[in-house]
């Protein structure tokens, strides 16, 4: 006890010296909860360009060659002559655009906001394991972000060569415009982003391995924390790998050295280089970039555990059995990389083991769904915006989830590589329900961190046009992309074809505009209720986690005075022998009460 007091007393000088000055308290910050809100405010504004770029090319897509003034008020007279869009800057924005969404919002501000919000408040620790550690991982994020933004203003243009930057289009600075100066920065902001994801990382995962309070054993984990814990994981084994990639790209792009390129003419000039692979790039990327896909999908899936429980009113079904799939999806997203590069020339022997790989993913990941289905079923179902949210991802990763065993299998895959089908499978199942999961996070802990609650009714209005508005943009793609519509082309009336799809991207693009402007409302609603929004009672949500335990008002350290024990796992809702439907972790076990064999 001795050392919890002699923690206590210092936390509360902590809190004194925090209250001096506004740089303390706001900017350096090293209070969990605080360095939380810094990730999703960063995370909200790096979303809102990336979502404003993809409107942009959508429009293009719709009407391509028509002139806006949008474009040459965004673009400039460069790369929007007359307002008609230039085709350079079109694979520019789709290349930001998904820079953005898959690293700065889905990994940086999910994984970010919520473990750093929740791993102290639900283990029952003061802090995080390091709190400067915390700090500097934020800022990391935060400087990779502006050199992101900064890229899209060099002279020649941002980063050009799709997300996944292949060589040799992003390793020859000639190559196009966006080869350059802009190619640079990318690479630049990428290695500062991976080394702000590996410290945070690290220090989750020695957070939930030591700081956890008494009687919170593993098996009495909420599964968000599992779920954050496994993500650093493995963000920890296969971030470092792409940022070999990146540094060896940098080398050859700037130094002369030949990793990922082999004998090379452009405009009729031999280059000097010999003897490297644009595929061993694929393989060192797509090492992390299948990983990459639960990184992102793995916290939502746990913010979906915990909403939906609660507001079901009744425990989790199959708790170990969750853990079992969390572990099981971490292990095999590890070696199905390959499935990414079925056309690369791939050995097919080596094509049939990832095939393998890959389909087996589907059980875990068919545990997991098939789990949150019999949770609901005949719960005493809360529908708030949460909750709908919760139960949207679990539509998108059913249907997301569904079009992935056609691109695991290489035989099919073949067909549709490269095609929209393929945008339509993982903007479900990765963007889309990344983003119900962040959505369900910030309506469900809101209160929890700004001590107020947000709109009901603008966050129906958010779910339902959002929802709406997803399947309408993404459901389509699927039947342009089984007709053989190639992504990535800025315009597709090159070729008569396609003439007859056309309706269909100006269906979508419709689609996509409305759910762009709508999140507006998300974002009034958001930035309003921090400051005007109904004060929140200590449990607004009759939840069982610690987190809900601590006081509303924040103090450094989470709890005044001693930090509360641990009796029970975190889903005893509407438990026979209790009075209230909820019994929190923190409250003892009765004489001769069961305990629930999850």
């Amino acid at each position: 006890m001795s050392a919890e007091g002699h923690d206590h007393g210092h936390d509360h000088e902590h809190e004194h010296h925090h209250k001096e000055t506004f740089v303390t308290k706001y900017i350096f910050s090293t209070d969990h909860k605080m360095i939380a809100k810094q990730y999703l405010i960063t995370g909200i504004i790096m979303g809102v360009i990336g979502v404003g770029m993809s409107m942009l090319f959508r429009m293009q897509l719709a009407w391509p060659e028509q002139s806006f003034k949008l474009f040459n008020f965004f673009l400039g007279d460069k790369f929007a002559p007359n307002g008609v869009m230039a085709n350079d800057i079109y694979l520019a924005l789709v290349t930001i655009h998904g820079t953005i969404m898959v690293f700065f919002v889905l990994t940086a501000a999910l994984s970010g906001t919520f473990s750093n919000l929740l791993i102290p408040l639900q283990i029952g620790a003061r802090d995080m394991a390091s709190g400067i550690l915390n700090m500097i991982s934020y800022w990391l994020f935060f400087l990779s972000s502006v050199v992101m933004i900064c890229s899209l203003f060099a002279e020649a243009g941002p980063a050009a060569s799709g997300w996944t930057i292949y060589p040799p289009l992003s390793a020859l600075p000639q190559a196009i415009g966006g080869s350059g100066m802009g190619m640079t920065l990318w690479l630049v902001s990428m290695a500062i982003f991976i080394a702000s994801s590996l410290l945070g990382s690290l220090n989750y995962v020695v957070t939930v391995i030591n700081l956890r309070t008494k009687g919170m054993s593993m098996t009495r984990l909420p599964l968000t924390i599992w779920a954050f814990f496994v993500t650093a994981l493995i963000g920890i084994i296969s971030f470092p790998v792409l940022l070999s990639a990146a540094l060896m790209l940098i080398m050859d792009r700037s130094f002369g050295t030949s990793f990922f390129l082999s004998d090379i003419y452009i405009a009729g000039e031999v280059l000097h280089y010999q003897g490297g692979s644009p595929v061993l790039f694929e393989h060192l990327f797509w090492f992390l970039g299948h990983p990459e896909v639960y990184i992102v999908l793995l916290p939502a899936l746990g913010i979906t555990s915990e909403v939906i429980a609660t507001n079901s009113r009744k425990p989790i079904f199959g708790y170990r059995a969750m853990i079992m799939s969390i572990l099981a999806i971490a292990f095999l997203s590890t070696i199905v990389w390959g499935h990414h590069m079925f056309i690369s020339g791939m050995n097919p022997f080596l094509g049939s083991v990832f095939t393998f790989t890959t389909l087996l993913i589907a059980i875990p990941s068919a545990v997991k769904a098939f789990n949150y289905i019999t949770t609901l079923w005949k719960g005493n179902l809360q529908l708030n915006p949460a909750m709908l949210f919760s139960i949207g991802l679990v539509s998108t990763f059913i249907t997301g989830g569904l079009t992935g065993i056609i691109l695991g299998d290489s035989t099919l895959d073949i067909n549709v590589h490269d095609t929209y089908f393929v945008v339509a499978h993982f903007h479900l199942v990765m963007g889309i329900s990344a983003l119900y999961g962040m959505f369900a996070g910030i309506y469900h802990w809101f209160p929890k961190m700004f001590g107020r609650m947000l709109n009901k009714n603008m966050g129906y209005v958010h779910f339902w046009v959002t929802a709406i508005c997803a399947y309408g943009v993404f459901f389509p793609m699927h039947f342009i992309g089984l007709a053989g519509l190639p992504r990535r082309y800025y315009t597709n009336t090159n070729f008569p074809l396609f003439d007859d799809l056309q309706n269909v991207n100006v269906l979508i693009t419709l689609f996509a505009l409305v759910g762009g402007v709508f999140q507006l409302v998300f974002l009034y609603n958001f930035f309003s209720s921090i400051f005007f929004g109904k004060k929140t009672v200590q449990n607004p949500w009759k939840s069982n986690t610690l987190e809900w335990t601590a006081p509303i008002k924040h103090i450094h350290g989470n709890w005044e005075g001693e930090i509360p024990h641990v009796h029970r796992w975190p889903y005893d809702y509407s438990k026979p022998g209790h009075d209230d439907d909820f019994v929190p972790q923190n409250v003892p076990m009765k004489e001769g009460e069961e305990q629930l064999h999850h």
